[in-house]
């Protein structure tokens, strides 16, 4: 039998749905790993979002894959839904090598380039809960077992790295916040973790060609490069494949604890560990976003891609 990196690892990929978290799950589970793949959204009704991607196709692609895929209905809102699930990680594996925090669902809730006083703020710190408080519920009940060996990984799932983010306004207070806030959590976690011989990292993709990004854009994974006609920037864009294979070659690191604390994209850590998005090509989306598109310059992906 080939023995894959993840073989035998236990991962835990909150907010698995659709996006970088169904993509993380499944490079996961190539790798080997056992995935619970959680989320709102399952065949026996769709959350808030209301779109037709489910937790269950997650699993059933990650077995696929080459792993094992579980699927388990969480809000992770409900801190005894959340408490349950680890529970049953604990039953039924005894251990968690991985925690993936890639919980957002907030996308139909954010008010573009309108002032904090032109927000509204039910849907604001709706859009907090949804970004933040689940990432803290979720690590508060998931990393007593992640600690129980040494060596364990959380990643932080946001957009834009620190440097990043702390030179740009992202258009909206709230976006602002729960983004900054989620690369706040893997440095503080880092602190916590880093005497139990565990590391936190938070890792953000690029221009990520999801399903509703897709959609947006009037393209399909086969003709995505033609949704350069309404953007010509969009040429920069990334699989959530690539962000995916991030995660796996981190998880796979046995140096992994060097990435302590940081904030790193996907196309960063492709420069490091030599993984492609699923074209062969390795996107540095951050890089293209600062010397391109804030620059003013017209769009040119030589060299980023």
């Amino acid at each position: 039998m080939t023995t894959t990196p993840l073989t035998g690892k236990v991962a835990l990929v909150a907010g698995a749905t659709r996006g970088a978290g169904r993509q993380i799950a499944i490079q996961l589970g190539a790798a080997g790993a056992t995935v619970y793949a959680t989320g709102r959204s399952s065949r026996a009704g769709r959350s808030e979002m209301d779109r037709p991607e489910t937790i269950e196709e997650t699993a059933e692609l990650v077995t696929a894959a080459g792993g094992t895929g579980i699927a388990v209905r969480v809000d992770h809102l409900v801190p005894e839904q959340v408490r349950d699930l680890v529970a049953r990680i604990d039953a039924e594996q005894g251990r968690l090598d991985v925690l993936v925090n890639d919980i957002w669902g907030s996308d139909p809730l954010i008010t573009w380039e309108k002032p904090v006083w032109e927000q509204p703020l039910e849907a604001g710190f709706r859009t907090l809960r949804l970004a933040v408080d689940t990432h803290i519920i979720t690590s508060h009940f998931a990393l007593p077992l992640l600690i129980r060996k040494p060596g364990g990984l959380v990643v932080e799932i946001g957009d834009g790295t620190k440097e990043y983010n702390d030179a740009n306004y992202r258009l909206s207070v709230f976006y602002d916040l729960a983004k900054a806030s989620v690369v706040r959590l893997a440095f503080s976690q880092a602190h916590e973790l880093k005497p139990h011989g565990g590391t936190a990292v938070a890792l953000t993709p690029g221009w990520i060609r999801s399903e509703s990004m897709l959609e947006h854009f009037g393209v399909t994974e086969e003709n995505w490069r033609d949704g350069a006609a309404k953007d010509p920037h969009f040429l920069i864009s990334e699989t959530p494949a690539f962000v995916g294979r991030a995660v796996a070659a981190l998880a796979a690191d046995e140096q992994k604890a060097r990435w302590n604390g940081a904030s790193v994209s996907s196309g960063q850590l492709a420069q490091v560990y030599g993984f492609t998005d699923v074209d062969g090509s390795r996107p540095d989306a951050f890089r293209y976003i600062t010397e391109v598109v804030d620059a003013g310059k017209p769009a040119d992906v030589t060299g980023y891609r």
